[in-house]
């Protein structure tokens, strides 16, 4: 799974923000706010890539348990997909 083309993440001020860009400004109006762990996430799926490949990806970044990792991952893939932000 991977992230639709069309969004911009950008770090202001200690944060990450996630914008559309052109016309996926369309179809998608906000922004995103990921914390540090979050933004990891963004990076892992900006290439089409399985949740068992993020999550190697994770605990190879962080100490952190593979089933912890998983969990998160599994819910940050839900709030893409939950707001159209997934290839399909």
């Amino acid at each position: 799974m991977k992230i639709k083309d069309g969004f911009a993440k950008r770090e202001i001020a200690g944060s990450f923000i996630v914008v559309p860009v052109g016309s996926a400004s369309r179809e998608f109006n906000g922004m995103i706010t990921l914390n540090e762990s979050g933004s990891f996430f963004w990076d892992c799926f900006l290439n089409d890539i399985t949740v068992d490949e993020a999550v190697k990806l994770v605990t190879d970044e962080y100490e952190v348990e593979p089933e912890r990792a998983k969990a998160d991952i599994e819910g940050f893939v839900k709030m893409l997909d939950d707001n159209g932000l997934l290839e399909k």
